[in-house]
């Protein structure tokens, strides 16, 4: 019956137009898989800690998570406190503030750069070198030894840049550090490397190229090692021919771009913002953000936020500043879809996991009664597509990977495992 019906069925086209066109489509078929392949959906950090070389110890991640639970303890002691300053209600602050102690106990920082560019400054080469060995024989240690308290889960460093005074330098950095890992076992899994300061395309081509003759030297799979581009010049932004650049740097990198980062405060001086307004919500930052988020788009290439240099310090009333302006522009931050930043100081710790915790927990009921009903088909007083459900499982996954959600009250609510999850927010390219 359901192949009559078909025969039944007019056409008027013959099947050859669509073979050819289907053949004359091919390489936009090619390129689109190439050029946009989707976010690969795993976990990504909430926030990168950048620490200057000579500074970084074996104990970097435990201090920075007891320095950030002494300035809870100092500063907001209990959960209605800490609500207060933040303006949280007392059931989401009891949730959030139980969440932010327990990840400050047991994973207090995410993703770590140790730092040999403007945190760390120039000094004489022989310090330097021993300084990159070092910091590559802690990461070894760590990444063997150690455990979510004591390591983050991605580490790695920011060389200098591609520019002639200093290029040398970063390269010679960078060489030190990865044969430095490789001669004591391997290359971590959450390896990160960060090029700061670009201005061309070609300085981002260069690093691949570099890293591509490091992989063979050592027999590496071709691509095992990418990086970050940071977005700090006008001209990362927008070309002297007004192309915009940061699409043709994703491009230069070969398939090894894995983030772009906004530097707040290198590209506000570049565009001549006065030090007081320079900001992660000052209009020039918001047009950076908004270009280089077009550019990521589809690509799998992830976007973090800059920082906010105003540090939590001083009296309690100074702190309590502090860490609502930056429990704001964290906010800010994600809404407008950028869910990494930087903090540059362990008191910003909390602030950060709170604003990420409450941000999820607070849009956690209405995404899963949504996905709910988008799996089964049913109706409610919003008609979601495919576009949405892959939003909406998005946010689900990724409040579930920084721990403001748990599994069990996540499939609870939605009926749904991570594995339909991620289906719904990998669907098939067309649908």
């Amino acid at each position: 019956m359901g192949q009559d019906r078909q025969e039944r069925v007019a056409t008027s086209l013959a099947g050859a137009v669509a073979e050819e066109i289907g053949a004359s489509l091919a390489p936009v078929d090619a390129a689109l898989e190439r050029l946009y392949p989707g976010d690969p959906n795993t976990r990504r950090p909430v926030h990168t800690v950048y620490v200057p070389g000579d500074r970084f110890t074996a104990g970097t991640v435990r201090a920075w998570g007891d320095q950030a639970l002494a300035a809870l303890d100092e500063h907001a002691p209990d959960a209605a406190s800490f609500g207060a300053v933040l303006g949280l209600d007392g059931a989401l602050a009891e949730d959030v503030y139980a969440r932010v102690r327990a990840k400050l106990e047991r994973e207090p920082v995410e993703d770590l750069r140790v730092d040999f560019e403007d945190g760390y400054g120039h000094r004489p080469d022989a310090e330097e070198d021993e300084t990159a060995a070092r910091a590559a024989r802690l990461v070894a240690e760590a990444s063997a030894h150690g455990t979510a308290a004591t390591a983050a889960p991605w580490t790695g460093i920011r060389m200098k840049c591609m520019e002639a005074a200093v290029r040398h330098r970063g390269i010679r950095t960078l060489d030190i550090f990865l044969t430095g890992l490789l001669q004591a076992g391997g290359l971590p899994d959450g390896l990160v490397l960060t090029l700061p300061k670009v201005t061309y395309a070609e300085q981002v081509a260069a690093l691949a190229r570099l890293l591509d003759v490091f992989e063979k030297t050592w027999g590496l799979a071709p691509g095992r090692i990418g990086f970050e581009i940071q977005i700090e010049t006008s001209q990362s932004i927008l070309a002297a021919d007004g192309t915009a650049t940061v699409a043709r740097m994703i491009q230069a990198a070969d398939g090894r771009a894995t983030g772009l980062h906004y530097g707040t405060f290198d590209y506000s001086a570049c565009l001549g913002v006065p030090a007081a307004y320079q900001s992660c919500d000052h209009p020039v930052a918001d047009h950076a953000k908004a270009v280089m988020q077009v550019a990521a788009a589809g690509t799998g290439v992830r976007l973090s936020d800059g920082s906010t240099n105003v540090l939590p310090v001083g009296p309690t009333a100074q702190v309590h500043d502090a860490w609502r302006l930056h429990h704001g522009l964290v906010r800010r931050a994600l809404a407008r879809a950028y869910y990494q930043g930087w903090d540059m100081h362990p008191g910003h710790l909390p602030t950060r996991y709170a604003a990420v915790f409450a941000f999820y927990r607070e849009g956690f009921e209405q995404a899963a009664a949504r996905i709910s009903r988008y799996a089964e088909r049913t109706g409610g007083d919003v008609m979601d597509e495919p576009a949405t459900a892959k939003a909406l499982a998005g946010y689900l996954l990724r409040g579930l990977d920084c721990g403001a959600l748990d599994d069990a009250e996540v499939s609870r609510a939605t009926g749904l495992g991570r594995a339909d999850l991620e289906a719904f927010a990998s669907p098939r390219r067309g649908v």
